[in-house]
């Protein structure tokens, strides 16, 4: 990473720079952010058969058949991450999605683990039931390296330093319990070590598997589960949440150095707190508006954000008249006097409860609605309930998709995210800096293309997701695209290279047959005179004019994709090009689950 020059960026401020989704009805946050704006209710309702619990349970006249499914739960690709099959059946679900999350993060901020110089923090929230439902490990008498490894694949506890080990990163690896507060604790105590300068990137998140998995619920009044299976955040009529299931990550750096390094930026985060009800508690688990307001409160101060430039909250919502109105009471006390400024929302509409990871649901849909500048509607809210009171509040139920247009002049959003225990969080979000202008790309330059896989079939995967990427996004420049995949992935055994002028050439040469047009890949390239490049100790090394040179490029790509190393730093020496969010790795997951030890 580049020195951070001066700039007027608050020295508080983390830079949202990648982000990995997997929520019921989406693998991606693009398939999330889809269903937010069209107004999708992605909680299922199951058949009986479909069902994993006991009989009389589900024979319950009081048994909800509803679930937010999570259809990736039991599979996972080891062989990524040079995990065997052995280890893969013993690690818990939750283990398996985070780690994947984790790469997919990276990614998608455009970052390799193997070319990283850098201290990586690992954050991240489960939940402990998973493991033991999952089947603990025998107690064994022996302590040797299979009983070690076991227990190590199992435990809630190694789910961060697993993943900064599968990665072949280094740096702090902090598992959190904070139940359903878990996802906003581990991006506020991401915060504090990148603030601290204990790390330079952090990976915060959570995962949540609920087992058995799919399962309903059982219905009790005023209980916050709900009586149909829908969730109706702020509804008079609402009973409610549904469980789900899902896994969120995000990649976060100090904004001044993310804006030098020329990171893509999603958010802001602006400020964070947390605090607990304790003793103070009007009931255990159930939150406590002076304390909640507090931790609202306390996150925009942080931040030093004015209550009225927050023009977005994202509620906590889970739809049961009681815990809404504690909510929105705790809110418009942080809020302050102000009235109708402000669209309140809630994610658990669309995806129910998600345990540790709901407020990742939520932080996940506030950034991308900064990014997008959209406000998504709050869905199953027909009839709003008269005893919160809006028109005294600081808040407009969303009813509607809407454009977001900001009164204060910059857009901002408030995530609160409660957990049973008193737990309490906020984040506070703020939408990305304007990105300076640059000159328009040079026209014709020749620029290498590159991708790699552990195989042909999934090397052909990752050619058709991006060519179709490229097509949906004309705005995105060549530059870019090949500066994030050469400088943003892991170079793996078989690989395909393309020399391209323009990003009509490379999407038809993303098209091609494996040797087809511009493009050269591990199994059909030509002999190259490898002696004939100069070299360092990071690889084959093109410098000067020989870098706008399509003999040399052409050269350089039959030498990469025959196994050759290559200075890519080098090769994009002096450019202004940036990092853009691009298709991850596509994931070959295979069912792995453990019937006995």
């Amino acid at each position: 990473m580049t020195d951070s020059p001066e700039q007027d960026y608050d020295p508080g401020d983390v830079a949202v720079i990648g982000m990995s989704l997997r929520s019921p009805g989406a693998r991606t946050k693009e398939q999330f952010w889809d269903n937010l704006v069209h107004g999708r209710e992605s909680v299922s309702f199951l058949e009986k058969d479909d069902i994993h619990v006991d009989e009389t349970l589900i024979h319950s006249p009081f048994y909800v058949r509803a679930c937010g499914v999570l259809d990736t739960y039991d599979k996972f690709d080891p062989s990524v991450f040079g995990i065997s099959d052995r280890m893969a059946a013993a690690m818990t679900p939750e283990n398996r999605l985070f780690l994947e999350s984790a790469w997919e993060t990276l990614e998608d901020g455009g970052y390799d683990p193997d070319r990283l110089r850098a201290e990586i923090g690992m954050y991240g929230a489960n939940n402990p039931q998973t493991a033991a439902l999952y089947s603990s490990p025998p107690d064994r008498v022996s302590v040797g390296p299979e009983a070690i490894e076991a227990s190590l694949a199992w435990s809630p506890d190694t789910m961060t330093s697993n993943a900064l080990y599968y990665m072949g990163l280094t740096g702090e690896a902090v598992t959190v319990a904070a139940v359903c507060a878990g996802f906003h604790y581990a991006v506020h105590l991401a915060c504090q070590s990148l603030l601290l300068g204990q790390t330079d990137m952090a990976i915060a998140g959570g995962a949540m598997v609920r087992l058995p998995h799919p399962r309903g619920h059982l219905w009790e009044e005023n209980r916050i589960l709900s009586k149909d299976g829908h969730c109706r955040p702020f509804d008079a009529n609402g009973t409610g949440t549904a469980l789900s299931s899902g896994v969120v990550t995000v990649l976060l750096k100090p904004l001044g150095q993310a804006v030098a390094d020329r990171d893509h930026i999603y958010a802001v985060v602006k400020g964070s707190a947390v605090n607990n009800n304790g003793v103070s508690a009007m009931a255990y688990g159930l939150a406590q508006p002076e304390r909640l307001s507090a931790c609202i409160a306390s996150a925009m101060e942080v931040g030093g954000v004015s209550p009225d430039t927050v023009s977005m909250y994202e509620a906590n919502g889970l739809g049961l008249p009681m815990t809404d109105e504690l909510e929105v009471h705790a809110a418009s006390m942080a809020f302050g006097k102000q009235t109708g400024t402000t669209s309140i929302g809630g994610v658990k509409g669309n995806v129910g409860h998600g345990g540790v990871v709901s407020g990742g649901f939520g932080a996940m849909k506030a950034a991308l609605a900064l990014f997008h500048k959209k406000l998504p509607a709050t869905i199953n809210l027909t009839e709003v309930n008269q005893d919160l009171d809006f028109p005294s509040t600081p808040f407009v139920p969303q009813l509607e998709t809407a454009d977001w247009e900001s009164e204060s002049g910059i857009r901002r959003a408030g995530i609160t995210s409660i957990g049973g225990g008193g737990y309490n969080a906020h984040l506070v979000l703020e939408e990305p800096p304007t990105v300076a202008e640059r000159a328009p790309e040079a026209a014709g330059r020749p620029r290498l293309a590159t991708l790699s896989a552990l195989d042909d079939e999934a090397l052909d995967h990752q050619r058709a997701r991006l060519r179709e990427w490229l097509i949906a996004d004309p705005e995105l420049r060549l530059d870019d695209v090949c500066f994030s995949l050469n400088l943003g992935r892991k170079v793996m055994d078989r690989r395909w290279a393309a020399v391209v002028r323009s990003r009509e050439e490379l999407i038809d040469a993303l098209a091609a047959g494996p040797s087809g047009g511009p493009a050269v890949t591990t199994a059909s390239a030509p002999r190259v005179d490898v002696e004939s490049f100069r070299s360092n100790d990071d690889g084959i090394v093109l410098s000067g004019r020989d870098a706008e040179a399509l003999p040399e490029l052409t050269a350089l790509a039959a030498a990469w994709v025959t196994g050759r190393r290559v200075d890519f730093d080098s090769l994009h020496l002096g450019e202004a090009s940036r990092r853009v969010p691009l298709p991850t790795y596509p994931f070959r997951p295979r069912r792995f689950w453990r019937t006995d030890w």
